[in-house]
């Protein structure tokens, strides 16, 4: 039997880990090699080699006479990681000050403005009742317009190793339950979008130590809001 492509092992680390993120497959999911291949369409080979993908990566670990398993995580484990997460970001909007231009500007201002138009739009929902309340619905927008705000201050940067570093690092995190924890509390909601305001008023002003403080803290509260929500799942692992 011939090895799986390298192309298709990936595509498949990506499809298995995109259902990590989104929450579908919370911390401690047993990932099993043939309901995944079933799932997928595939044989079981290039499965395990994508699960070895995701484990090199942290996101799974083998688990003696369980398999393979979605990697629960520490308290510690998160705040370290979104430290330094923080500083990496907040170096890349220090940077982009320098190099961003009036196009990638409006591209941010057009971002958050879907971004805190989404935020309504959940705050209204959760405040519905029957089938008109269904924030999950509307987390796509929100997803997408977070994305593109951080994207495009990650691209102004010009430095394509940072950007690639700090991208890994928010894509190995799972930004569904974030979301999810953030959709369940409307200040939480609105203190992010307030956080994105003063990021985006410092890059308007060229102003590189306050845009630089600005994105360290929103890093830094997010992690917080994960380790608090992650806690209240019973999920995290005891440090």
């Amino acid at each position: 039997m011939s090895a799986p492509s390298e192309k298709l092992v990936s595509h498949l680390a990506d499809k298995i880990n995109a259902k990590i993120v989104s929450g579908e497959y919370p911390p401690g999911t047993r990932l099993r090699q043939e309901a995944l291949a079933e799932a997928f369409s595939v044989s079981r080979t290039p499965i395990r080699e994508a699960l070895r993908q995701l484990e090199v990566k942290g996101v799974v670990q083998h688990t003696p006479n369980q398999g393979a398993t979605v990697r629960a995580l520490s308290a510690r484990d998160i705040r370290e990681a979104y430290q330094v997460r923080a500083e990496l970001e907040g170096l890349a909007a220090e940077l982009a000050v320098e190099w961003i231009t009036d196009a990638q500007i409006e591209r941010i201002r057009a971002a958050q403005a879907r971004f805190a138009q989404a935020v309504e739009q959940l705050a209204a929902a959760k405040d519905k009742k029957g089938p008109a309340r269904n924030p999950a619905a509307r987390l796509p927008n929100w997803v997408e317009a977070n994305d593109a705000f951080h994207a495009v201050i990650l691209e102004a940067s010009r430095n394509r190793r940072l950007s690639q570093v700090a991208q890994d690092m928010h894509i190995g995190f799972t930004r569904g339950i974030m979301m999810s924890a953030l959709a369940m509390d409307g200040q939480r909601m609105r203190e992010n979008v307030a956080q994105h305001d003063a990021i985006l008023d410092a890059i308007e002003r060229r102003d590189a130590t306050a845009v630089r403080r600005a994105m360290t803290h929103h890093i830094l509260r997010s992690g917080e809001i994960m380790v608090w929500w992650l806690e209240s799942c019973g999920y995290l692992e005891r440090d």
